[in-house]
């Protein structure tokens, strides 16, 4: 049996889910991308294609404030950091995509925390 690349599944799902999740002007989509070291997270509006908000661990904002973290704290802190700049640009409401990823760890992390700055999805 071949071995399964865990990119291409995660692709695949993620495909999946993007039938039904689509960012309007009045609730863009919040996308979360997550490698081995980092985690990205941005707000999106796909009906003019155009990025919102963003916030990742390689940020120089947030960098530094994540020295001697878990990367679970580190998706926190990169949750709130979102929230708050998506606040003061009016975002209030977004749809949330995981990415093909498991709601767990720092996918789940990130999306508290972004719960907690405010943001309602």
């Amino acid at each position: 049996m071949p071995e399964i690349d865990r990119r291409v599944a995660r692709l695949r799902r993620h495909s999946r889910v993007r039938k039904y999740v689509v960012g309007m002007s009045e609730r863009p989509r919040l996308n979360v991308f997550r490698s081995l070291r980092h985690i990205y997270a941005q707000v999106i509006d796909d009906s003019q294609g155009r990025t919102l908000v963003s916030a990742s661990t390689v940020d120089p904002q947030v960098e530094a404030q994540l020295q001697g973290l878990t990367k679970i704290e580190q998706a926190r802190v990169v949750g709130k950091v979102l929230a708050e700049r998506a606040l003061s640009q009016g975002i209030q409401r977004v749809v949330f995509d995981r990415g093909g990823y498991k709601y767990h760890g720092r996918v789940k992390a990130l999306a508290d925390a972004v719960r907690e700055g405010g943001l309602e999805f």
